[in-house]
């Protein structure tokens, strides 16, 4: 598959493959006799994940980490676990701030709904 396809697939643009490949969290990618990236289904799966840890914030020396112990094969598999756990209870809080954020929220449109219909009333001749 080519980069426009791979990027399709991933939702990640063709330049964001590039600089992850250049940063070494996927590849080396393998070329087609004419020059082109030719990404396997392997590559695809590490580019979905990719997307999603840096969509969901992880820092990108912790991706390349991430894919640094992937590389070393099963003996890294409770460091690499360790390191979702981290990510997945870092989420979590930021769920629950957000979560607070839009209780807040809420209740303000709640009362500002609330506000506007005492004001109207008070309008009515």
């Amino acid at each position: 598959m080519k980069i426009a396809e791979a990027a399709a697939e991933s939702d990640l643009s063709a330049d964001t493959i590039r600089f992850y490949e250049r940063e070494g969290l996927v590849g080396p990618i393998a070329r087609s006799p004419d020059g082109h990236r030719a990404f396997s289904a392997k590559d695809l799966r590490w580019l979905r994940l990719f997307e999603r840890l840096r969509s969901t914030g992880m820092p990108l020396n912790e991706m390349r980490r991430y894919a640094e112990l992937a590389r070393s094969g099963d003996a890294t598999l409770a460091l690499r676990k360790a390191m979702l756990v981290r990510h997945q209870h870092r989420l979590e809080h930021q769920q629950s701030r957000i979560n607070a954020c839009r209780t807040l929220i809420e209740e303000k449109i709640v009362l500002y709904t609330q506000q506007e219909e005492q004001s109207q009333k008070e309008q009515l001749p």
